[in-house]
């Protein structure tokens, strides 16, 4: 399928580089980063992302917290587990893994997207048990109509041809294809930001454990147990998120009637990218809350 990113060569400039590791948990090589001092922050991004997602949030929220970020199995500079294990269990089993090889149980759990429902199947699961969970524009429940009939299946299909990869990374080093998805997400991101996925996107590898990802995720058995979620969950939405309807977080809410939701006015669903002092205080806010952080 081609070659994985290097570190030495593809992340000689990657954000907060200072902060990296590479730690071998769960028969996998994670790139993860670690930076900070006090309570365990959990950040997971989500699908097709990486640790850059976190550039501008990770440094904010190290001045209060101890956080841990890792590339999720097969993205970016994490290696790329067989096919199967790019499920929701496989891949909550790996992270359970990496935690407990690097000692790890987070005060405050915090996921985007994807990375919000994988962190929502550890709580269910008992691999970590955080005061809060908080969801960054989550992906908890399977997509409405037409594309939740579509994108799964195709995924699963286009997994099956390793040309697929190839050459959507070959039209993604063209700037503009990344620049159009980006736009689509609803968020505007700097032009760090934009080159940033672009190299993401423009390497086959990553791109092929995406797409396995999309293939292998089914989100219908964690919509039916997320009533039995104990953990305290705030829902953070950006009102403008064209990828995860805004009305998900009150489909969400029905089914956990103490969830919180906090709207993000004008930001899309990278909206962590967009404004990540905002939502570094609101973070902040939230920890106070629960008992994760206190200033005292």
């Amino acid at each position: 399928m081609g070659d994985s990113l290097q570190w030495e060569r593809d992340g000689s400039d990657w954000p907060n580089r200072e902060a990296s590791r590479f730690v071998q948990a769960g028969g996998l090589r994670w790139h993860v980063q670690v930076m900070g001092a006090g309570p365990s922050l959990l950040l997971l991004h989500g699908t097709g992302s990486s640790t850059h997602s976190w550039r501008e949030l990770l440094p904010l929220l190290a001045r209060h917290f101890h956080v841990v970020a890792p590339d999720a199995p097969g993205h970016a500079f994490s290696e790329r587990p067989a096919p199967q294990c790019l499920s929701m269990p496989g891949m909550a089993a790996a992270l359970a893994a990496l935690l407990g090889k690097l000692g790890i149980s987070p005060q405050l759990a915090v996921g985007h997207s994807a990375g919000a429902a994988l962190l929502a199947r550890l709580c269910l699961q008992g691999s970590i048990h955080p005061r809060c969970l908080v969801s960054l524009n989550g992906a908890f429940l399977p997509l409405p109509g037409l594309p939740g009939l579509v994108f799964s299946p195709m995924a699963k299909i286009l997994t099956q041809f390793d040309l697929v990869p190839r050459l959507f990374a070959r039209h993604a080093a063209e700037q503009p294809l990344v620049s159009r998805l980006l736009q689509d997400t609803g968020s505007t991101l700097d032009p760090v930001g934009v080159d940033l996925y672009r190299r993401l996107a423009s390497n086959s590898v990553h791109v092929g454990a995406a797409l396995a990802m999309m293939a292998n995720w089914e989100l219908g058995q964690l919509r039916s147990e997320l009533p039995r979620l104990a953990t305290p969950l705030l829902l953070v939405t950006g009102d403008s998120d064209r990828t995860i309807p805004p009305a998900s977080s009150r489909q969400v809410c029905a089914l956990l009637p103490r969830a919180k939701t906090v709207s993000l006015p004008g930001l899309g669903h990278l909206a962590h990218e967009e404004q990540p002092r905002q939502v570094a205080a609101l973070l902040i806010r939230a920890a106070r809350a629960c008992g994760a952080w206190s200033d005292t």
